[in-house]
């Protein structure tokens, strides 16, 4: 009987033992008996044991055989498990040990997929969604020809419409904050100027976005209110530039159901500028 036979029948009796194989196979000696077990364990979607002997293996295997396939599969069982930072920093560690490895293309792509699992609410700090398209763009550059490419480009969709909601969110704060002036920096007399900036800054980053029409509407909404609460001094050039901006719109958007705001705007700053 040689010695893979004798691991695969130690391995099936552990497995119909009870919990405590792991501990079991962990006080091991024999390096090929344990990793053998959690292979065991990320096929029957045992994650965590697979973890827990993987995350203490893929050290040992350094220079060995086995040494590209277990730092895969710890990340790939990472991943499974849902820790998806751990997965992301694993598969990186991955491919950049091994750039040309058997994994290489799939460890690349799931840099990027564990970072997009966890991209977070558009209100919160979206470090992870930059660093998630920063991660597919890199896996496309790479593998330019790889049948994962075409994901990769839906996903960098789904995450570039979080980074424009997260703007389109700060403008309409801003514009909603409207006259309170407990917020207003050094920069900016008033939140509707703030809110015409950050959409204006938003369209030009992002201006295929389909939240274009929305910035659109804060800003022509923004200019008109900004109008009505100016100084004399700057009251008629502000109502003549929301003017401008309510022509604007209705040529982009003839179709909106913000049109008769945008006529009723005209109607009212022509009464100021007598155009």
């Amino acid at each position: 009987m040689n010695k893979n036979t004798i691991i695969s029948l130690c391995l099936a009796a552990l497995f119909s033992g009870c919990g405590s194989a792991l501990q079991s196979v962990r006080k091991s000696t024999d390096k090929t008996y344990q990793y053998e077990f959690a292979k065991q364990c990320f096929a029957q979607g045992k994650f965590d044991d697979a973890v827990t002997l993987l995350s203490e293996l893929v050290t040992v295997q350094k220079g060995r055989e086995n040494a590209q396939e277990s730092l895969y599969m710890l990340a790939m069982a990472e991943y499974c498990n849902r820790d998806y930072e751990a997965a992301s920093a694993t598969f990186k560690k991955y491919f950049q040990s091994y750039p040309k490895g058997d994994f290489a293309e799939q460890a690349s792509f799931y840099v990027g997929q564990s970072l997009f699992e966890s991209m977070p609410d558009p209100r919160l700090d979206q470090s992870s969604t930059i660093g998630a398209i920063n991660a597919y763009q890199n896996f496309m550059d790479y593998f330019p020809d790889s049948h994962l490419r075409d994901e990769a480009q839906k996903k960098l969709f789904i995450l570039q419409d979080n980074l424009v909601m997260k703007e389109y969110l700060s403008a309409e704060l801003y514009f909603n904050l409207g006259g309170y002036f407990g917020n207003i920096n050094a920069n900016t007399e008033s939140n509707y100027e703030s809110c015409i900036i950050t959409a204006q800054n938003a369209l030009k980053t992002y201006p295929y976005s389909s939240l274009r029409e929305k910035f659109s509407v804060l800003i022509m909404k923004s200019k008109f209110e900004l109008a009505q609460n100016s100084s004399e001094e700057k009251r008629l050039d502000r109502y003549r530039d929301a003017e401008d901006e309510c022509y604007g719109f209705l040529n982009e958007f003839p179709e909106s159901e913000e049109c008769k705001t945008a006529e009723r705007y005209i109607a009212k700053c022509k009464k100021v500028t007598g155009d």
